[in-house]
C-alpha cells in the first residue's frame, strides 16, 4: 500500500477568497519545496514559509527551482503562478485559475463579441477613470485622445510634485537597466500591477485575452484592467520612488515593495474583484462554484455524468 504523504487537499469553500489573500510575492534565485501546507522557499539567507492558501500570486523571476510538489500545493489552492523574467518584464506562463466557474468568462465573451456591448463595456472602463465627465456618447477614436491627454497630465503633475526630471516614457523590454530611473520605476510598478490584474482575471475565471479596449494580444484585457489603476497606483508610486532612491541600483526591487505595501493597505484587490464582476455585469457570480454542465440547444444546461438515450430525428420534442 503506498503512502500518502502531505497535507490533505483543501476544498474550495477551505480556500482563502481573491479578494482576502496578499496581492503578490516576487521571488527570483531561490529554491522552492513543500511542507505540508505552506511553500517552502530557501536561498543563501535561509529559509522562509509562505502559507499557499493566502496569496494572490506568484511572480518567479530568473533563477527559481520549483520542485513538483511545490508545484502540486500551488495548484491545489488556486495560487497563481507567473514565471516571469528579470525584474517581472516578462511573462512566460501562468498557472490555474481559483475558480472554477466559467460563468464570467461567458459574461465577457458574449459581450466582447458584439459591438455595442464591446463599447458600452470600454465606456464604462473610461468611465471609471474621467469620474464625472460624461462619456456615454464618446466614440473609441474620442475616448483613446482624451485617456491620452489625461495620462500625459498624471505623468507631468506627479514630476512636478515629486522634483523628479520627466521628458517621457521609455521602455526597452530587452535592456531593462537602459533606462532612467524613473522609466525603470514605472515598468516595475507597472508589471506589479499587470500581475496583479493577470492574478484577479484568471483566479476569477475571466479570459485575460480578451481585451475590449485592446486587443490582439493574449494579455489584451491585462491591459485594459490594469490601466483602470495606473493614475492611482503605479505612476505615482514610482515617482515617490524615484524621488526617495533616485538612482539606486535596486530601484526596480523597492518599487516592487512599495506597490506590495500599498496594495495592502488600499484593499485593491477587493476592490478589483468588485470591478471586474461589475464590469462584466456578473456580480452574483459565487467564487468557490465547482460545477459541470452539458449546453443543450433546446432543453437548457443538462446534468452531466447520465447516460443519455439516443433520440431519433424525428422524435417530439
Amino acid at each position: 500500500m503506498s503512502k500518502k504523504f502531505g497535507a490533505k487537499k483543501a476544498e474550495l469553500s477551505e480556500l482563502g477568497r481573491e479578494r482576502d489573500r496578499v496581492t503578490f510575492l516576487y521571488l527570483e534565485h531561490a529554491k522552492l519545496n513543500r511542507q505540508d501546507s505552506a511553500i517552502l522557499v530557501s536561498d543563501s539567507r535561509g529559509i522562509v514559509f509562505v502559507p499557499a492558501a493566502v496569496v494572490s500570486v506568484l511572480l518567479l523571476g530568473p533563477g527559481v527551482d520549483v520542485t513538483h510538489r511545490a508545484m502540486e500545493l500551488i495548484g491545489a489552492s488556486g495560487m497563481g503562478c507567473v514565471w516571469t523574467g528579470e525584474q517581472g518584464v516578462r511573462q512566460y506562463a501562468y498557472g490555474r485559475p481559483l475558480n472554477h466557474s466559467s460563468s464570467l468568462l461567458v459574461a465577457q465573451a458574449r459581450l466582447v463579441s458584439n459591438s455595442k456591448t464591446r463599447i458600452e463595456v470600454a465606456r464604462k472602463m473610461y468611465q471609471m477613470r474621467f469620474g464625472d465627465v460624461d462619456v456615454s456618447k464618446l466614440s473609441m477614436q474620442e475616448l483613446r485622445g482624451k485617456e491620452g491627454a489625461r495620462v500625459r497630465r498624471v505623468y507631468r503633475d506627479q514630476a512636478e510634485k515629486t522634483k523628479v526630471a520627466w521628458s517621457r516614457r521609455e521602455y526597452n523590454p530587452d535592456d531593462f537597466d537602459s533606462g532612467t530611473p524613473i522609466n525603470k520605476a514605472l515598468t516595475a510598478a507597472h508589471q506589479a500591477l499587470y500581475g496583479l490584474s493577470y492574478s484577479v482575471i484568471s483566479a476569477l475565471g475571466a479570459s485575460a485575452g480578451l481585451g475590449f479596449v485592446h486587443t490582439g494580444h493574449d494579455l489584451s484585457f491585462v491591459y485594459d484592467f490594469a490601466d483602470l489603476y495606473k493614475a492611482e497606483y503605479s505612476i505615482p508610486i514610482a515617482f515617490k520612488t524615484t524621488a526617495k532612491f533616485g538612482a539606486d541600483k535596486d530601484i526596480a526591487s523597492k518599487t516592487r515593495l512599495a506597490m506590495r505595501d500599498t496594495f495592502k493597505e488600499s484593499k485593491l484587490l477587493v476592490r478589483m474583484v468588485a470591478d471586474l464582476k461589475s464590469l462584466l455585469g456578473e456580480t452574483d457570480v459565487k467564487e468557490d462554484v465547482d460545477v459541470l454542465n452539458l449546453w443543450d440547444d433546446k432543453l437548457g444546461l443538462q446534468k452531466m455524468g447520465v447516460q443519455y438515450q439516443e433520440m431519433r430525428a424525428d422524435a417530439p420534442i
